[in-house]
């Protein structure tokens, strides 16, 4: 689809990235425990986490977000998702040998590395419902 005459307005940003999880405790006890996330809000179907500037991280129970939500604020439409995702989260350059020893004493198995031609560094791991997790450091794109 074109542009056309009348151009979107400005995108600023992915505010929030949502993930399908089987078992929210264990999901909760990989991303509070094995990558550091502090919950911001919780409940039995969802977690909210803070994944850094203007970026949240959502954990969904697989099959509790199918009905519509309504609350005073106005009503959040169904979603779901089936499959293993992929998704990436920013860490500083200086941290990448770190992360790599802190995931091998967590007993998290590296599945690949790529050290981009713009000079970013990416560690590539599996999280418990097979998400693919991506920690990669600026210069992985021309604007990160």
């Amino acid at each position: 689809m074109a542009a056309g005459p009348n151009p979107a307005p400005p995108i600023s940003g992915v505010v929030e990235t949502g993930l399908y999880v089987d078992d929210l405790a264990c999901a909760r006890a990989f991303y509070e425990g094995v990558l550091g996330l502090k919950p911001m809000v919780a409940d039995d179907r969802f977690c909210a986490y803070d994944a850094g500037p203007r970026s949240v991280l959502l954990l969904f129970l697989r099959g509790q977000a199918l009905a519509p939500v309504t609350m005073a604020e106005g009503t959040i439409p169904p979603h779901d998702g089936h499959g293993p995702l992929h998704y990436a989260l920013a860490i500083p350059a200086t941290s990448v040998e770190q992360w790599r020893r802190h995931l091998d004493v967590q007993g998290v198995v590296l599945e690949g590395r790529v050290d981009w031609k713009g000079g970013g560094v990416s560690l590539y791991f599996r999280d418990p419902d097979q998400h693919l997790v991506e920690l990669a450091t600026p210069g992985l794109w021309p604007n990160y």
